[in-house]
């Protein structure tokens, strides 16, 4: 499965990339910071890999894909950003409903986007899992927008050009990385699922002692 799906990754990436280069993966950061479907991390550094480690070009290049790759992405989050400006509240908790996010969630986003303004747009865009939602509190708290734009591109030229680094640097060694991924996936997951049972036993704390406190109870009812 992991094979299948690798496979049809790069394939597909490199497609686009031969067709389009730099155009296709300005594109592609468009789609994925106004939806966060596609994982920027895969795009970035196999475009850093793709289009300028196997055709021999001058790592000089990278500043510059950082560049085509921050634009797409400031241009991508704005279109969240307006979303969520335009669309205020409502629109924002329907999509967080079917999310599962709370509204909570959102409107401490929202305050802390108040007190600190565009600084907080800009460390956000650094922040794996936080990248793409940053310009939705941003919205609802109607940060100037070139302020927004300047700090979102800023933040996403760093991150884009440290993973077309990246890409550039470790690309020729993919098949010794995925190697080494595929024989230690079932460990990762495992790891994985243990953190998300530890997380959910914290967060849901309180309910669980007071079932395991009921039967308890009950139990000692039933013997008495």
């Amino acid at each position: 499965m992991f094979e299948t799906l690798e496979t049809t990754i790069l394939s597909a990436l490199q497609s686009l990339f031969d067709q389009f280069g730099w155009a296709g993966v300005f594109g592609l950061m468009i789609f994925e910071n106004a939806t966060g479907i596609t994982p920027n991390e895969i795009i970035l550094t196999f475009a850093g890999w793709m289009l300028i480690e196997r055709h021999g070009i001058s790592p000089a290049v990278i500043p510059l894909g950082g560049l085509y790759a921050g634009l797409g992405s400031a241009i991508g989050a704005s279109i969240t950003y307006w979303v969520a400006r335009l669309g205020g509240r409502p629109v924002v908790d329907r999509f967080a409903k079917i999310f599962h996010i709370k509204p909570a969630l959102i409107t401490k986003a929202e305050e802390q986007m108040h007190r600190w303004g565009p600084g907080l747009v800009l460390v956000g865009r650094v922040i794996p899992g936080i990248r793409t939602l940053i310009s939705i509190p941003a919205g609802l708290a109607k940060i100037p927008f070139l302020k927004f734009f300047t700090a979102t591109f800023i933040g996403a030229y760093i991150w884009c050009t440290l993973l077309i680094g990246a890409g550039y640097i470790l690309g020729h060694e993919w098949m010794l990385i995925s190697g080494y991924i595929k024989t230690h996936l079932p460990l990762v997951i495992s790891l994985g699922l243990v953190v998300c049972l530890g997380y959910l036993g914290y967060h849901f704390r309180e309910p669980l002692k007071a079932f395991i406190e009921l039967k308890l109870m009950k139990k000692t009812e039933t013997n008495q």
